[in-house]
């Protein structure tokens, strides 16, 4: 069984790891390259974050060797672009700047997607006011097309819509935030089938819950700590489409597409079927150790940026307890408890949002909607920075086939005529 890394390094550690001497590592603190602090029990011994080291490491290796380090950031590298949207920072998750686990204690989806979009006061409530661009008539016979659950259903809609919508050529960012509000709306009147004028997470309850109110308020929550996530899959995709002047519908098209991989978004049906298989608390354990056996990569638990727990599994399972629901809370819980033992890593977003849809009795697709939803306004706020870039992405590869071959002698593969 794979232990979990300790969030710490000694002193001996840390200079082993970066190949340098402990003096050579104490200069790098004095300069405040790194930060260090005492061991507990131990005050004259120090000891630094992995993730510090780990950050100086890569930052000396792609100084000496450049190619190598890109190759690498395509994969928990370093940052590979700049944006100005979302920040994980020591263990938290900022939308602009803001708190986003406080965010969705307060904030509905269509506010925070504002903040993301960086709307105006003046222009926020109108992005979720304006006139529907598909008819009842119009998700009547959506829904005669696809048979499959919601999320196809709303892969059918984004084309139907897009073409609707000629506003959505406007690709300066007052014409986005409209054509995101637009899009929002269309996505959540699909998934919840009707339009409404309510809010998302209201017009979600009315049809998953409709006796439960405080399934509202979960709802929300969990829409709001999946607005974004720095530049996972699905948002480098957007940020791809979108710098080829893609419209909001056909980036969002694509992002869609990557958040069913099963190593994405679509890791919650494989969460709810360890659930399912686990059926009762005292099975949590075996129904995990079962997965393991058969070589099956368990989804739910760790996050290479949250080496300490993911603050929105955190939260959300902390939404979960508060249902009442007991039976389906000691199931979360005991799941929770035995995964991190035998995985030695914590709950991610994915356990969090499965556990609370269980808790509030919401459809077996309520997860990854949920996740689709929410993460729709990150998708927009990515394509509105590579819109505003004007640059297109367009990344090199190296090249690991067999050589080129020799053309033949006197062969001309440019010539094409006579003499």
């Amino acid at each position: 069984m794979p232990q979990a890394e300790s969030r710490y390094l000694t002193s001996a550690e840390a200079a082993k790891t970066l190949g340098i001497t402990r003096a050579t590592l104490y200069a790098y603190t004095s300069r405040g390259q790194l930060s260090s602090e005492p061991v507990p029990g131990q005050p004259r011994e120090r000891r630094y974050l992995r993730e510090d080291i780990d950050r100086l490491r890569e930052g000396k290796e792609t100084r000496r060797d450049p190619a190598k380090a890109a190759a690498k950031g395509l994969h928990w590298g370093s940052p590979v672009l700049e944006s100005g949207i979302t920040l994980i920072e020591n263990g938290k998750l900022y939308y602009r700047g803001h708190d986003a686990l406080r965010l969705a204690r307060e904030k509905t989806l269509e506010q925070a997607a504002g903040l993301l979009w960086e709307a105006q006061p003046g222009e926020q409530a109108l992005l979720f006011e304006q006139p529907a661009v598909l008819s009842r008539r119009n998700l009547t016979r959506l829904r005669s097309f696809s048979k499959d659950g919601p999320l196809p259903l709303l892969q059918t809609a984004l084309p139907l819509a897009g073409a609707l919508d000629l506003a959505a050529c406007d690709l300066r960012p007052e014409g986005v935030r409209l054509t995101g509000g637009r899009l929002l709306k269309i996505l959540a009147s699909v998934a919840a089938n009707s339009p409404s004028d309510q809010p998302i997470h209201q017009m979600l309850q009315a049809l998953w819950a409709p006796k439960d109110p405080a399934a509202a308020e979960a709802i929300r929550m969990a829409l709001v700590l999946c607005g974004d996530h720095e530049l996972n899959a699905s948002a480098f995709v957007a940020r791809c489409a979108a710098s080829t002047g893609a419209s909001p519908y056909d980036v969002v098209s694509a992002a869609l597409a990557t958040l069913k991989g099963h190593r994405h978004g679509g890791a919650t049906d494989r969460l709810a079927a360890l659930f399912a298989d686990a059926g009762r608390p005292e099975r949590a354990r075996v129904a995990i150790a079962g997965r393991l056996r058969r070589g099956e990569n368990l989804p739910g638990f760790g996050h290479p940026l949250y080496p300490a727990g993911d603050p929105r599994a955190a939260l959300l399972l902390e939404i979960a307890e508060a249902a009442g629901n007991r039976d389906d809370w000691r199931l979360a819980k005991a799941l929770a408890k035995a995964g991190s033992g035998l995985l030695q890593a914590h709950p991610n977003l994915d356990f969090g949002l499965v556990a609370m849809a269980r808790s509030y009795r919401l459809p077996d697709h309520a997860p990854l909607l949920l996740f689709a939803l929410g993460r729709t306004a990150g998708w927009i706020a990515h394509a509105m920075e590579e819109y505003a870039s004007g640059q297109l992405i367009r990344p090199r590869a190296r090249y690991t086939g067999p050589p080129a071959m020799p053309s033949p002698a006197g062969h001309n593969p440019t010539r094409t005529g006579g003499p």
